[in-house]
């Protein structure tokens, strides 16, 4: 390893930290969602390993609850972390043209907001794949090893105190939806009308399990607002 990657591998590790503390609080609140629906700590932990994504393993541990067949699971999953295709593509436009296939393909396995916000902001021309990889050799342990260990609490906790530490993932969701939707009025409408579709949902549609409502809901309210209410691109942005 040159001196260059190695000093960029403990700057993304400095860099990542906080996140890695951060993603193991979340974690923890996964993990008992995850103890929830009847996952072993074994079973949170390959998860999270495998899928660094808060509202795509909620949405996937909600299905899994219901007795959800592995292909409405694998589609409500992809769904929920769509979003990480604009930001792999936005980060590569960071690295050199030089950058070899398989740094692009490892770096993209852990694009999470997080990871990307620093990404996209550290300085100079081409960001270095090291940096990635030093941030998230705290982030994947930090929010692997929170799932598990909430699953693991399940047992040493009261169901009382397991249930007032669960409030921490609604707490994060919060924190994802009020921030934006106080910016944008059209945010906020599509919020509360997912809100409000999905409640009527489950009222006159019950035989419809919760991930495909989930998945008809998100399909149908994203793409009525991209109709509706597209994103007009500034002619002076290059």
């Amino acid at each position: 390893m040159t001196n260059e990657n190695r000093q960029a591998l403990i700057e993304g590790f400095r860099d990542g930290t906080p996140i890695g503390l951060g993603y193991f609080v979340v974690g923890f609140s996964l993990g008992i969602v995850a103890k929830y629906v009847g996952l072993s700590p074994l079973q949170g932990f390959v998860i999270s390993l495998l899928n660094n994504a808060s509202a795509g393993e909620y949405a996937a541990f909600t299905v899994i609850g219901s007795d959800a067949p592995y292909f409405e699971i694998a589609l409500l999953t992809f769904i929920a972390n769509a979003r990480y295709i604009l930001m792999s593509t936005v980060l590569s436009q960071k690295f050199s043209p030089d950058t070899p296939f398989y740094h692009r393909i490892f770096v993209g396995f852990d694009v999470t907001d997080e990871i990307f916000g620093i990404s996209i902001a550290r300085s100079g021309r081409w960001l270095n794949p090291f940096y990635n990889y030093g941030a998230m050799l705290i982030a994947l342990p930090g929010w692997s090893l929170g799932t598990a260990c909430g699953i693991v609490a399940w047992y040493f906790f009261s169901e009382a105190a397991v249930s007032a530490l669960s409030v921490a993932l609604y707490g994060m969701f919060l924190a994802v939806i009020i921030p934006p939707a106080r910016k944008e009025k059209i945010i906020l409408g599509a919020v509360v009308v997912s809100f409000l579709l999905s409640f009527l949902a489950e009222i006159f549609f019950p035989e419809i399990s919760a991930g495909n409502r989930t998945i008809i809901l998100t399909i149908l309210i994203a793409g009525a607002a991209a109709i509706l209410f597209p994103v007009k691109e500034n002619d002076n942005d290059a």
